[in-house]
């Protein structure tokens, strides 16, 4: 019943998803494109966190390799299909993180996540600090590109991402989303979990510890580089800022928001963050004081995030349905 219950909510979801631009304002649509690049990131940084157990503060330098090569190989070499992008970006974000993961899942807990704040923060201070090859603090920009091999220079910008390339972010989404299902529900599923709630008996068992954790390291990293491109393209502009530590600290803003116990929890906390500050925002400038608050009080009283909520409640209307059920079998006729 469960099950049941998950795939219907799964539906609407994406049934819901999928109306926007046809019920909302184009305002709506722009507004939910990044949820699709951050969405697709935090499935991967997710991986890495919820099921490897390891919790880094520098994943937003993948999400600048994605925008940085997405300027450097449509803007630069003059390649302007997305598709080809994506597979750039994406190579280019597994040959950064193949030296930086070697080096980082030597350790665990703290010294981890240090490890890949210092890593971050390099990377933050050579975007701004090389001017004449990444443009320094006014970033290089990112051209509008072809989507499968279409033209559409006929739509201005709010109409082309409110519509072609709203549904081809969705549609990004949902082959990320079933990839990253296969990944975490197979034998490398099974060992990172294992490795998480006992490195020393999965060592013992014959797990390569360092090996399953740095392929963990480079997935994440990949789909971390794939939505940076989706930020990249929607703004048109690759940002120094988007590597920035503070927004390495709204991944995981994020994925505890959203639960990084529970597969889709990231990106419930994606969407939910995005809407969240598009209306503090738009009421207050301490949005930020409100943010904090509301993040301490999700981890004091929803440690399990938003999908954890969801799955409480879906628990407890089933147990109340087949209470029913039992109290109706058991009454005389």
């Amino acid at each position: 019943m469960m099950r049941g219950m998950a795939l219907a909510l799964l539906a609407a979801a994406l049934a819901a998803l999928a109306l926007v631009p046809v019920l909302a304002p184009p305002y709506y649509a722009n507004l939910l494109v990044p949820f699709f690049g951050y969405a697709i990131a935090l499935l991967g940084f997710n991986l890495l966190f919820g099921y490897a157990g390891l919790l880094s503060f520098g994943h937003a330098m993948f999400l600048g390799v994605g925008a940085y090569g997405a300027a450097v190989i449509a803007g630069v070499l003059g390649i302007r299909q997305f598709e080809v992008v994506l597979v750039g970006v994406a190579a280019a974000g597994l040959l950064l993180a193949l030296p930086v993961g070697y080096l980082c899942v030597r350790y665990t807990g703290i010294f981890f996540g240090m490890l890949t704040l210092a890593f971050g923060m390099l990377a933050h201070s050579v975007l701004f600090k090389f001017y004449h090859l990444t443009g320094g603090d006014t970033g290089m920009r990112v051209p509008r590109m072809r989507l499968l091999g279409l033209e559409l220079a006929a739509y201005n910008k709010l109409e082309l991402l409110a519509g072609p390339f709203y549904y081809y972010c969705l549609a990004l989404l949902v082959a990320a989303a079933l990839l990253m299902w296969r990944i975490v529900h197979s034998p490398f599923g099974l060992h990172l979990r294992a490795l998480r709630d006992n490195e020393r008996k999965a060592e013992y068992l014959g797990v390569r510890v360092r090996r399953f954790r740095l392929a963990a390291f480079a997935i994440s990293a990949v789909y971390g580089a794939v939505g940076g491109a989706i930020l990249g393209f929607r703004t048109g502009l690759a940002d120094p800022e988007l590597v920035n530590w503070t927004h390495s600290g709204h991944l995981v803003f994020m994925t505890v928001l959203g639960g990084f116990s529970s597969f889709f929890g990231p990106v419930v906390g994606a969407l939910a963050l995005t809407l969240l500050q598009d209306q503090l925002q738009s009421h207050t400038q301490y949005w930020r004081f409100v943010l904090g608050a509301i993040l301490a009080l999700v981890v004091i009283f929803l440690p399990r995030g938003l999908a954890g909520l969801v799955a409480d409640a879906g628990a407890l209307l089933a147990r109340a349905r087949a209470a029913g059920a039992m109290h109706q079998a058991r009454s005389p006729p």
